[in-house]
């Protein structure tokens, strides 16, 4: 008896403490990661560390979207439907067309007196600043130049070679938006997890799409997609049965395993035990207050890459890579925590204010007769 007891409580689940754990931090670090990868290549020193020939920035995008279907899953089953495109669109949107406007006519001019001198032509040679805005303004990234800025620079006209996942994981928003709506996708994780399998078999067959007429953009969703829906996945397996120690050691191992020994696919397939894995680390690994109130994940993804950019024209990478890579990092971090203070954090409290101004209120209670 004592032994199934003690089994008993090795395998039992504990609830995610959604109010206690160190989601932030993680996905900081995940940021952080991917301007440590994109360092070489814009520092024109390689592509740095890589994993089956993916670099740790990629990964990092895989650690991202399994966390995001995590959370945005269950902002849909929490939200109606109107609240949840509402939240989604302010938590991507301004901040997104913000970074754009500040590229296109703060750090763009910036670099055109660096390399030349003056800003003649700015205005006029495409991609103009006007035209990378407007172009890229729907998510779909259109331009990465503008003009002839950064022709100078190691990687070439590229002002943020980060922003086109995120046309990718808002077209995971809309599909789980839709899902949402169905009963068999809220009564079980089978439904989700059948999904899930499903996604990781179209990008392991994902050499047939061409031969169907279907254009790369489909190749990069169909990569992403298994990320956000083995997080999906695991969300009902944690809110069904929590989270578990033991399953979670076992779960960074396979994900490991997964990751290492199988090619192409092999992280694709991993998903739902890395969402597992993080997940359960960010349960017990404490964050710092200050990262816990201020998210500045989102922030430091978008404008790292453009400030990796001017920094390389400024010469900073000329001091080596450690000094180059600590310097954006603290510039980047500065500029995360704008966006945070001044954008992310008013927009979205503007739209809770929204939602809850326009949820309907609830019915107040009928009268009963009084007794004669």
């Amino acid at each position: 008896m004592s032994q199934t007891t003690s089994t008993s409580r090795l395998l039992a689940g504990t609830p995610y403490p959604y109010r206690n754990n160190s989601l932030n931090m993680f996905r900081l670090v995940l940021a952080g990661l991917v301007l440590f990868a994109h360092a070489w290549y814009i520092a024109g020193q390689g592509t740095g560390p890589s994993i089956q020939g993916e670099n740790l920035g990629g990964w990092a995008v895989a650690g991202f979207f399994v966390l995001s279907g995590f959370l945005i899953t269950r902002s849909r089953l929490r939200t109606t439907p109107g609240e949840f495109l509402l939240h989604r669109i302010a938590r991507i949107f301004p901040a997104f067309i913000v970074v754009l406007f500040v590229t296109a006519f703060v750090f763009a001019p910036v670099a055109l007196l660096i390399e030349q001198g003056s800003l003649e032509g700015f205005f006029t040679t495409g991609p103009t600043p006007f035209q990378y805005v407007w172009g890229n303004i729907t998510l779909a990234i259109n331009h990465y130049d503008i003009g002839v800025t950064l022709s100078s620079a190691p990687y070439p006209g590229a002002w943020n070679g980060s922003l086109w996942t995120l046309y990718y994981e808002f077209l995971c928003y809309i599909l789980v938006w839709l899902l949402g709506g169905l009963p068999v996708f809220r009564r079980s994780p089978v439904f989700v997890g059948s999904c899930f399998v499903f996604s990781v078999a179209v990008y392991a067959a994902i050499g047939l799409a061409d031969r169907v007429g279907l254009d790369p953009s489909f190749a990069l969703f169909a990569r992403l997609l298994p990320y956000f829906l083995g997080g999906a996945l695991i969300y009902f397996i944690v809110e069904k049965y929590g989270m578990n120690r033991v399953f979670a050691m076992v779960s960074i191992v396979v994900a490991v395993v997964l990751i290492a020994f199988v090619p192409r696919w092999g992280g694709q397939a991993s998903a739902p035990f890395l969402a597992y894995g993080l997940l359960y680390l960010s349960s017990v690994i404490k964050q710092p207050e200050w990262i816990a109130k201020n998210d500045v994940s989102y922030g430091f993804y978008i404008y790292a890459w453009p400030i990796q950019q001017l920094a390389v024209l400024f010469g900073a990478a000329t001091l080596g890579m450690p000094a180059y890579i600590a310097i954006t990092v603290v510039l980047t971090f500065g500029a995360g925590w704008l966006s945070w203070v001044l954008v992310e954090r008013p927009m979205m409290s503007l739209a809770r204010g929204a939602s809850a101004r326009l949820r309907p209120e609830p019915l107040a209670p009928q009268a009963q007769p009084r007794g004669t």
